[in-house]
């Protein structure tokens, strides 16, 4: 962890001063601000595009009771890329605009996945399908336990029956 702070917050400053020096050195000191202004703007306005975009993506799953994980990485990614496109310099815009690409974002958010675990449901609930529409059925056995380890009663097969009226 001490690392990736030092990385950020001493290794990349100076990187992105040699770099607009450079640039500077090659355009002029003008030609550079407005570079690094234009850039934060455009980044700035393509992330708000995209992150209303995504917002509405999480709305749509959420109305029809989908989780919207993929949507939620993807709205992480786009902070991450607003924070790097504000950040002033030429290599935090480069990593910010590469964020700003789908297809690079699902590339991340496919490596990210691969080496991340995923808590299960502890309860292992599951729902099924039945005749008369969704029912929810309680497939794992749980204990529940004191300080001195002892299984509680754990009450099987109690049927909570009542009515409700959907309100849109």
């Amino acid at each position: 962890m001490f690392q990736l702070l030092f990385v950020l917050f001493i290794i990349i400053p100076i990187i992105e001063i040699t770099v607009i020096m450079q640039v500077g050195a090659l355009l002029g000191i003008w030609p550079t601000i407005a570079i690094v202004i234009l850039s934060a703007w455009l980044g700035a306005k393509y992330v708000r595009q995209q992150g209303l975009a995504t917002m509405q993506n999480v709305q749509a799953k959420m109305a029809q009771g989908e989780m919207p994980s993929e949507e939620i990485v993807t709205g992480l990614m786009l902070l991450v890329a607003g924070v790097l496109l504000v950040t002033p310099g030429f290599v935090t815009d480069v990593f910010g605009l590469s964020l700003l690409i789908p297809s690079v974002r699902t590339a991340i958010a496919a490596y990210v996945q691969k080496h991340i675990k995923v808590n299960q449901f502890s309860a292992g609930a599951a729902f099924t399908q039945s005749g008369s529409g969704n029912v929810y059925q309680h497939e794992a056995q749980e204990q529940s336990f004191t300080q001195d380890s002892k299984p509680l009663s754990h009450h099987q097969g109690d049927t909570l029956e009542g009515e409700f009226q959907r309100k849109d």
